[in-house]
């Protein structure tokens, strides 16, 4: 009963997503209501739809119509608030903390308090940088596609890393993983580029998660099992 409630739930906050724009998209974010990268997969999923729904009936085209509704929710990407706070940093990514815990982060080869944001296929996949800073190093690992739950994603599935320098000289690791239906990552950063808190970076199509590794002075503010929308979550603060 718990995971109908909370699937309704995550129902209910997409239709929100879709169509309360916050004072129609806050009137201070240029950026489309989808994100570009489903742009295709709209045009042809409604397209095809509407084709059926001319050529045959409501019933013969429904399932067409559910598909194409998936799509156009599974591509939707709302605007988000940005905490003014520079010492903390923020989910990059919709979905669920899976993981918080002392590992080694293999990107930078030190010790870090890793904090994991697992996306399933109704969460929003556009990522967002968790703090300003310059990209030192954006580093691309072929892989396995395991389920993105597993902890054993995290060092054998395709992923991205993305070193961060922050404004306070503190380093931050963000990497993407692939998951079992996820087949594409993408990353549009660079290194020497300037990312600010709440900046697009990159996206992961269809189901994948998010691994943070940061300082081990950090402290963590979120916790295991708890929902974080990405940039309006504050998923730890360094000082």
């Amino acid at each position: 009963n718990s995971s109908k409630v909370s699937g309704i739930n995550d129902i209910i906050e997409n239709i929100q997503d879709l169509f309360l724009f916050r004072e129609f998209r806050l009137k201070h974010d240029p950026h489309p209501s989808f994100a570009k990268e489903g742009w295709p997969f709209i045009a042809i999923s409604v397209g095809l739809a509407l084709l059926i729904l001319w050529l045959t009936n409501l019933i013969a085209a429904l399932p067409f119509i559910l598909i194409a509704a998936f799509v156009v929710q599974f591509f939707r990407d709302p605007p988000r608030t940005i905490p003014e706070d520079a010492n903390v940093i923020l989910s990059p990514a919709d979905g669920k903390i899976i993981c918080i815990e002392q590992a080694h982060d293999v990107y930078q080869d030190v010790q870090a308090l890793k904090i994991s944001v697992f996306m399933n296929v109704f969460n929003v996949h556009s990522n967002r940088a968790p703090a300003d800073g310059e990209v030192l190093d954006v580093q691309y690992f072929a892989g396995k596609f395991v389920n993105a739950d597993f902890d054993k994603a995290s060092t054998e599935n395709e992923r991205n890393a993305v070193i961060l320098r922050m404004s306070n000289g503190q380093r931050i690791t963000f990497v993407q993983v692939a998951g079992l239906i996820a087949r594409r990552i993408l990353c549009y950063t660079n290194p020497g580029e300037w990312l600010k808190r709440g900046e697009r970076y990159g996206f992961i199509r269809f189901g994948s998660r998010v691994d943070v590794y940061l300082p081990l002075n950090a402290t963590p503010l979120v916790s295991i099992g708890q929902k974080v929308k990405a940039t309006e979550t504050i998923l730890a603060r360094i000082d």
